[in-house]
């Protein structure tokens, strides 16, 4: 189960460096780590201790349950809702409101003729 983990909590790394448009270098700056190791973390060769694990959480801006999300073997134990739809509407959330105004309003437009495209049908 750990070296599957390790893939996949390297994968999810991965995805989310790359979509804030960071170099494995600054991410390996912001934890005092070489970019190397983040090589060996993405690649799933290392795995990430929990203090490591929450340093990378803090600075992608995500929270730590982030990394477990779709892995197999990761089971919420939440009797009323997915916590999933929780985290990623908290995560949507957040990254939202730290938009600027011109930002968000582009966002708005979208989601607006998104809307009237379904009306059509």
């Amino acid at each position: 189960m750990e070296e599957n983990f390790n893939n996949h909590l390297g994968k999810k790394l991965r995805m989310r460096r790359l979509s804030l448009g960071l170099t494995q270098s600054k991410v390996a700056e912001a934890i005092n780590v070489t970019f190397q190791q983040i090589q060996k973390y993405e690649k799933g060769t290392n795995g990430v201790s929990s203090a490591r694990l929450i340093q990378i959480s803090q600075f992608l801006k995500v929270p730590i349950t982030y990394f477990y999300e779709e892995y197999k073997d990761y089971k919420t134990f939440s009797s009323e809702k997915d916590t999933t739809e929780d985290l990623n509407y908290s995560f949507l959330t957040k990254t939202f409101s730290s938009l600027s105004k011109i930002e968000k309003e582009k966002i708005l437009q979208v989601l607006r003729n998104t809307e009237s495209l379904d009306n059509t049908g």
